[in-house]
């Protein structure tokens, strides 16, 4: 048989950009024609969650294919520069790799798997001062004697007042995301293509602090945006660490100083229109990029996949940005195309971002690692099979577990066995009734607390396969050896089989 060619893979991720921020996806008050475009063209997987609720975990589970409690890395803080990647299975199998903007590897100039990387970290970051090493945008900054706007709080005395929305204050090429979309658009239209191409760009919004275009915030400051998903008295239900979250950023000793218990109506209101524009600025720059892919030759045969990294609270239920696990930030757009078919499809199945690298590895023609915790959902792009994808979800992030699936979502509290979250999405999708104490759901709960203990387990033994560098062929499972010996296995009389 003929062995395909391989195709040309183009990652987008975004930085903590909601679901309901697509217009295409039904959301009229964004203004994304590009992203409606590859909607249009591709699959969007309307149930699609991230692995972690902040960058490092969720990026470090993506980009290994393996969740937190297999990686270790739970937090901001954690290097996962050392694991193995599935850019170093496509490096390996004939792929050049390249890295432009934001992926977050710990350490920052890890390789990550990459042939080359232009490495862009979020505007608010002290590299320099760490390491004494900028990173690429910060260099550029620095050609054009400017330098990074950090400590806002400290210089603007009316910086409380902007609730993070502060447009764009130097000229447009220096904005963060200009320059990532720029220096894309350099390296695709001076490469010279001579393999297949992994090419990962990563924009920076629309993190906070939300700094859109000007000319991108005047399309949205007189409109009327989504309110804030909250109730009174909320978050006396709910864990005390999320009056410890609202209250930490309050006091936040850095551009993310921001009270949202204090925020009026209107507050909120003028942060979402500065967060949506982000998103436009971005939308603009993947137009551009899209083009150049085009006119380029790389559209020809290729995989699309535009996702982020996880949400945005966005004063949903009186709390700032992200690091808690409610679909506000959990719940992130994915769309995948196949640019040799146009899909213009949803798929309603329940799919995790972890997924993402055996999909593509599988339309690499890569053997997907036995101890991914992922798999593919290219059937669901290529056709409408009849099977599920998944019935659950996970996402793990500091000492917070959540497992979710279309009707209930669990967070467990590590070592709080007295405090959690547990919502029946049936009755309340917006989350606002916490559910964990209620002795109606003691069953519900009970059931899902024991389905994430399996997927745990199952998960972690898999895995051990990875951690001690090891072979498949030494692990054990019941189907194949009903002997607790792995002697067993290599018996050419089968005589321990059932």
């Amino acid at each position: 048989m003929e062995k395909k060619q391989q195709p040309n893979i183009i990652m987008i991720m975004t930085d903590q950009q909601r679901y309901d921020t697509i217009a295409e996806l039904g959301f009229e008050h964004m203004d994304t024609p590009n992203m409606d475009k590859l909607a249009q063209n591709g699959t969007n997987f309307e149930n699609a969650f991230c692995p972690g609720a902040t960058c490092v975990p969720s990026r470090a589970a993506i980009f290994t294919g393996m969740h937190a409690h297999n990686t270790g890395v739970y937090n901001l803080f954690n290097s996962w520069g050392h694991q193995r990647t599935w850019v170093n299975d496509l490096a390996d199998n004939g792929y050049h790799c390249v890295n432009i903007g934001k992926m977050h590897v710990s350490p920052t100039y890890e390789d990550a798997g990459f042939h080359e990387r232009v490495v862009v970290e979020n505007p608010q970051n002290y590299l320099k001062d760490k390491d004494g090493r900028d990173d690429e945008w910060g260099r550029y900054l620095s050609f054009h004697n400017k330098k990074r706007p950090l400590d806002r709080q400290l210089s603007d005395p009316n910086w409380g007042e902007k609730v993070q929305g502060a447009p764009w204050h130097m000229e447009e090429h220096l904005h963060s995301d200009v320059f990532i979309g720029n220096s894309a658009l350099a390296w695709i239209n001076r490469h010279e293509q001579t393999k297949p191409v992994f090419l990962q760009i990563g924009f920076t919004g629309p993190h906070e602090v939300y700094d859109p275009l000007p000319r991108h915030y005047d399309k949205y400051k007189d409109a009327d945006v989504p309110k804030p998903i909250t109730k009174e008295g909320e978050l006396d239900e709910k864990p005390p660490q999320q009056y410890a979250h609202q209250e930490y950023f309050r006091r936040a000793n850095g551009d993310a100083q921001v009270d949202i218990a204090s925020a009026t109506e209107e507050d909120i209101q003028h942060m979402r229109r500065h967060y949506y524009a982000s998103v436009t600025t971005i939308d603009e720059k993947l137009g551009e990029i899209m083009d150049a892919l085009e006119e380029q030759g790389y559209l020809e045969n290729a995989i699309v996949v535009f996702t982020s990294d996880h949400g945005d609270m966005l004063g949903d239920h009186q709390l700032p940005f992200k690091w808690l696990m409610y679909d506000s930030v959990v719940h992130v757009p994915l769309i995948v195309w196949d640019t040799r078919r146009k899909n213009n499809q949803t798929s309603k199945e329940m799919t995790s971002l972890i997924d993402i690298g055996p999909s593509l590895l599988e339309e690499a023609g890569v053997s997907v690692p036995s101890y991914f915790d992922g798999h593919s959902f290219m059937d669901f792009v290529h056709s409408k099979p009849e099977h599920t994808h998944r019935e659950y979800v996970l996402c793990e992030d500091n000492y917070l577990t959540m497992i979710r699936s279309k009707d209930y979502k669990l967070i467990y509290y590590t070592a709080q066995d007295d405090s959690g979250e547990l919502y029946d999405l049936r009755q309340d999708p917006n989350e606002l009734n916490n559910l964990y104490n209620d002795e109606n759901y003691s069953d519900i709960q009970t059931k899902l607390q024991m389905k994430l203990l399996k997927l745990v387990l199952n998960s972690t033994y898999s895995s051990s396969v990875y951690k001690n560098h090891g072979s498949p062929k030494e692990i054990l499972w019941p189907e194949d050896n009903y002997y607790l010996h792995p002697i067993t296995k290599t018996n050419p009389d089968g005589w321990y089989m059932k």
